[in-house]
């Protein structure tokens, strides 16, 4: 265990012993897909549990609407991170309903541009993937760092959809197979 976690307090082995050099590194083409398509399930299996009659509410004007959301979603990675990671200047259109309306509408936009997006991913070199890209804001970053950011842009969403569903009383899967209810339950008490 790290010097970190024995500080923390009480031990919490789960028989895994991290180098402590380890990082969340995803420099593979192929392990970045692996990882691409799961997080894009997680948030995908949400979106038909939105309401049709709900698809651009938002909990205040001004703010992202659930159908908004989803369209960022879309046009970010695909108008922004699979271009960039291209070579090619951002294109990000916005995520207005011009771009798809409807619930129908939405998720197939979100759909489509998810395919096109893995497309361009897929076809980048093992070169490419550890070569530079340059933000819109014009940094240069390591391109598998990029696109390491896209997966917390999209976790950062996919919460505001969790919330946003809640509020508007639609049951929502766990993330990851348990409640926080249920993981307190099972977890072992000091």
């Amino acid at each position: 265990m790290s010097p970190a976690c024995l500080a923390a307090g009480p031990s919490l082995d789960f028989g895994v012993s991290i180098p402590p050099t380890a990082r969340m590194e995803i420099r593979d083409p192929a392990v970045f897909l692996d990882y691409l398509a799961s997080t894009h399930q997680r948030t995908r299996r949400l979106l038909p549990l939105i309401p049709p009659d709900d698809i651009e509410w938002a909990p205040k004007a001004g703010w992202f609407s659930l159908g908004g959301i989803v369209r960022h979603l879309a046009g970010i990675e695909r108008f922004m991170y699979a271009e960039t990671v291209c070579g090619r200047p951002s294109a990000y259109p916005g995520h207005g309903r011009d771009l798809a309306d409807g619930l129908d509408g939405v998720i197939a936009y979100y759909d489509r541009l998810h395919a096109e997006s893995r497309a361009l991913f897929a076809a980048l070199t093992p070169e490419q993937f550890a070569g530079r890209t340059t933000t819109p804001g014009g940094a240069t970053i390591t391109t598998w760092k990029w696109l390491r950011a896209m997966f917390e842009h999209e976790a950062h969403h996919r919460g505001q959809l969790y919330l946003m569903l809640a509020l508007r009383g639609v049951e929502t899967p766990p993330i990851y197979g348990l409640t926080a209810e249920e993981v307190e339950a099972r977890s072992r008490r000091a």
